[in-house]
């Protein structure tokens, strides 16, 4: 691994997380990398994931929070008959159960009963705390753990394939769902159990269709060219907000909002992000019922 140097960095990187690492190990290595002095990403994989995760540099972790509350787009593969400790492949058998006989379309109605607003469990091996302490780390220590139930958003729950006792899915989600709960759940409702084998992030909201790279690419680009190159890697913070409804200010409003001045607009109620007029992002900030964008 490179040496750290630490320097200003700002700006979205498309990370593609490998499979068997965490996504704060993910970050650290793409933080090194760069040897930027500020990062954070914008919503944790599981180790055995891979795919998006947008990882932001400097001053565009001002907007990670915002990015965390997207949606999101998955591909995913279930094993059914088997249930394990983790809801995934990386946990221990619990138990296994004869698979009955399915057709597609069974599968899909039990999918549509999971597609909505819903009521969800996460697993004990989550990174959710209690108490101030990770899921996982009280279950590892051998504490009873129960995970607290949770409201979701799932908009998709698609069979794609099915090849004997596998699955192949395709999940759009909200923030805060787990994809292994969806699989534990989906195989109880089958009555023979389940577990996710495979996860891969496709898109967050607004990176629909991202060009990521993987941090042998990044590794590799500056062995060749050197650190700077690693720049033009990077998407400007506007990237990130390229969803969200725009308020092009003239001079004297760009004044009034860069020295923290309200501002009066015609726009209707809801979150904006404040461009100069030389386009060049300013502001993000809400107009209120009376006109008022601050």
């Amino acid at each position: 691994m490179a040496q750290f140097v630490s320097r200003s960095v700002t700006g979205i990187l498309l990370l593609d997380k490998p499979s068997g690492i965490s996504s704060n190990r993910a970050l650290q290595q793409a933080k090194r990398l760069f040897g930027a002095a500020k990062a954070g990403h914008t919503g944790s994989l599981d180790p055995l994931a891979t795919g998006l995760l947008p990882v932001c540099f400097g001053e565009a972790t001002k907007i990670a929070g915002y990015l965390l509350g997207a949606r999101k787009a998955y591909a995913a593969r279930c094993r059914l008959g088997i249930t394990t400790d983790t809801c995934d492949s990386d946990g221990a058998v619990l138990i296994e159960r004869a698979v009955p006989a399915l057709d597609d379309a069974i599968i899909r109605r039990e999918l549509a009963k999971l597609t909505g607003h819903i009521t969800q469990i996460p697993p004990v091996s989550s990174a959710l705390k209690q108490g101030g302490v990770p899921l996982y780390k009280r279950a590892r220590r051998g504490e009873a753990v129960e995970a607290p139930p949770r409201e979701v958003d799932v908009y998709h729950f698609d069979l794609l394939e099915r090849a004997g006792d596998t699955l192949r899915l395709h999940i759009e989600c909200g923030s805060g769902t787990y994809v292994r709960s969806l699989v534990r759940d989906l195989g109880e409702a089958l009555g023979c159990g389940a577990h996710l084998t495979a996860l891969r992030r496709l898109w967050v909201e607004p990176f629909r269709e991202p060009h990521m790279f993987t941090l042998d690419e990044l590794a590799a680009l500056r062995e060749r060219e050197g650190v700077d190159a690693l720049v033009g890697m990077l998407l400007p913070i506007e990237a990130g907000l390229a969803d969200w409804p725009l308020l092009q200010l003239d001079e004297r409003a760009a004044d009034d909002v860069a020295h923290g001045r309200r501002l009066q607009v015609s726009a209707d109620p809801e979150r904006y992000r404040a461009h100069a007029p030389s386009g060049a992002l300013l502001a993000i900030g809400d107009v209120d019922a009376t006109g008022t964008f601050s």
